[in-house]
């Protein structure tokens, strides 16, 4: 069966109620804390929840943060652009949490840091961390911008019934709400103020708490579209075997040529450096496994998070499958019902679900749990930031002065994040946008770090000069590649096609197979096609990352070298030791059982040999008499 685009659908007031529940939920959470903790107005509390948080809630936050929006709408596009070879992010995954948990997390327990760029300074010096943590807030408005808009394109595509989206002459995307008379910048709006507001209430503790209902909300929207398009295809088998059929399924790509854009190598090794950087380093991730309870509870919510993170995933790629299987035929982006990919899973789910008054609400909101989340945590790591590494060392203020400011940085940050919105709107495929953020600035980010941690003789002048070298590769491979776009052979679209679309779809003579693309773009790609450095340039998105990682490593382990580093020993609580890792402290537990199995028999030996009616209990340095002393 292949549906074809159905226009006039819109929400209904059962859809206006789901997502208005999940926003107020979200809000009482915020404002549940704020009472509860009235009491504790420290920055401590607000920041990090008293750093007494479990497991649980802590894995689900972790999960939540960075499986936002782009996760429910370009996961789904990506495969039905380019096929399933995401699927291998969940080795990168696997990856990410072992090395997370063993190299990085042990050290910034140890430490009892707030901000995480507080290590920078205790490793190397206070311009090494004021440069990382400026980096990391334009990283992160940068991101929370693409998130905030990415939710707000969901909730424009429902509420217009399928209308086309218009754009103006500058490529701003504005689109017209026949039905609620709602505009998509209020919708961007609309986002950033819930978010601020529930943040700025309760702190880390409603951040957390709002993620783990948040979390739920997302796995519901996945599975209402997922359950509807197998019942309209006639089974798992069906979708597939169509998605196998057109290409979806092609995993297999185990060419090592660095400049394809998804192989198996690009996504499982630059994938593990992009998720690195992410959970290993970044404030948002860090700021949450430092607020457990212990270290145990800490690494126990990574793993318990790995879980989760698979679900999602292999739900956001089912998805995908489901979209393909039911467009196969008529492909709503060629066809114009849809004027981006990122949109056509808020497009099939009014498509499908419209008969079902209250579905397509929830599969919004599943959209916009996933923003809400990560918008959240990163405006609570922004207030974090500014407040340990720009106000603290260079002013004198109360806990509960802190804890204000705190809060106002909450309301400056999501203003702030909300204008960034409008940056997003000339990214491109969001996922895409995404990755390269995170790979431009987080990979020197993680180099720096990994520089410390891993590289005792490191010293200041390696590490500054290491990070601004790997700044400025990445920069240059990523701005590079947004002037000289690969080509088509090396990004790899798979075919669309509209030859199954009728007149009902407002289409005109749509009867061939095509790859979409901007004429200007291929002309650019032609010209550079044969040209080295726009190969260069055509390196994969996910490479971005690794570039900076090992260009900062390697610049700053040299000239630690050159200028005397090798004369020079970090102290030990700023860097791995072997007691850190969880093999080592096995082995010791295992160690010690064998020694007090050994100790316990010399004592029942010794009992025996000295007569003791009650051998277990005689220990071999007592006197004869006390080992004969009657039970």
């Amino acid at each position: 069966m292949s549906l074809a685009p159905t226009l006039g659908a819109s929400f209904a007031a059962a859809d206006y109620v789901v997502f208005a529940f999940m926003l107020v939920v979200s809000a009482a959470i915020g404002v549940y804390y704020a009472w509860t903790d009235r009491n504790l107005e420290s920055s401590g509390n607000f920041l990090t929840g008293g750093r007494q948080l479990p497991a649980l809630p802590v894995s689900l936050s972790l999960t939540a943060s960075f499986m936002s929006a782009i996760t429910v709408l370009s996961n789904p596009a990506e495969v039905y652009r380019y096929g399933a070879s995401i699927i291998f992010y969940s080795a990168s995954y696997f990856v990410t949490m072992v090395v997370t948990s063993e190299v990085f997390l042990p050290v910034f327990y140890r430490l009892s840091i707030t901000s995480t760029y507080e290590y920078l300074e205790l490793r190397f010096n206070k311009a090494t961390r004021l440069l990382a943590t400026l980096l990391f807030i334009a990283q992160t408005i940068l991101y929370t911008g693409i998130v905030i808009y990415t939710p707000a394109l969901a909730l424009n595509q429902g509420m217009m019934g399928l209308q086309k989206v218009l754009k103006s002459a500058l490529k701003l995307t504005k689109c017209l709400l026949l039905v609620t008379g709602i505009d998509l910048w209020s919708a961007v709006i609309s986002t950033g103020v819930v978010c601020t507001f529930y943040c700025t209430m309760g702190g880390l503790k409603a951040v957390v708490w709002t993620d783990v209902f948040q979390v739920g909300v997302m796995l519901a929207g996945f599975l209402s579209v997922i359950i509807r398009c197998v019942r309209l295809q006639g089974g798992v088998g069906r979708i597939i075997s169509d998605s196998q059929y057109g290409g979806r399924l092609d995993l297999w790509d185990f060419d090592p040529n660095p400049l394809k854009r998804h192989t198996f190598w690009t996504v499982t090794f630059g994938g593990t450096f992009v998720w690195v950087s992410i959970y290993g380093v970044n404030q948002a991730q860090v700021q949450r496994y430092i607020s457990c309870k212990n270290i145990t509870h800490a690494k126990l919510s990574l793993f318990m998070n790995l879980v989760g993170l698979w679900c999602i995933l292999l739900s956001s790629i089912f998805a995908g499958m489901c979209l393909y299987s039911v467009y196969k035929d008529c492909d709503p982006w060629t066809s114009g019902a849809v004027s981006a990919l990122d949109q056509l899973m808020p497009y099939l789910a009014m498509d499908i679900l419209g008969d079902y008054p209250g579905l397509p609400g929830l599969f919004v909101a599943a959209a916009y749990s996933g923003s809400l989340s990560t918008v959240s945590s990163s405006i609570n790591a922004l207030a974090a930031v500014t407040v340990e590494d720009l106000i603290k060392p260079h002013m004198r203020v109360s806990e509960k002065q802190l804890s204000r400011v705190s809060k106002f940085l909450s309301i400056l940050y999501g203003a702030s994040c909300i204008g960034m919105a409008g940056l997003a709107s000339l990214m491109g495929g969001i996922l895409q946008a995404t990755i390269s953020i995170f790979g431009v600035i987080g990979g020197p980010l993680l180099g720096i770090f990994s520089l410390g941690i891993l590289c005792p003789f490191a010293n200041s002048k390696g590490a500054l000069s290491g990070l601004l070298s790997g700044l400025m590769v990445s920069l240059w491979v990523g701005i590079g590649a947004q002037i000289y776009p690969p080509t088509l052979n090396l990004s790899r679209p798979l075919s669309l096609t509209t030859k199954g679309c009728n007149a009902s779809t407002g289409s005109i003579n749509w009867t061939t197979t095509v790859l979409p693309t901007d004429i200007s773009h291929t002309q650019i790609q032609l010209n550079h096609e044969t040209n080295l450095l726009g190969d260069w340039y055509s390196l994969s998105y996910l490479y971005f990352s690794p570039i900076g990682t090992i260009t900062t490593i390697l610049v700053g382990m040299l000239i630690s070298l050159v200028t005397g580093g090798w004369k020079h020993k970090a102290e030990s609580r700023l860097t791995l030791i072997k007691k850190d890792t969880t093999l080592y402290c096995l082995f010791k537990a295992f160690e010690n059982r064998l020694m007090r199995k050994t100790t316990w028999d010399e004592k029942q030996e010794k009992g025996k040999e000295l007569g003791s009616t009650n051998p277990a209990f005689c220990d071999i340095e007592l006197d004869y008499k006390r080992c004969n002393k009657p039970t």
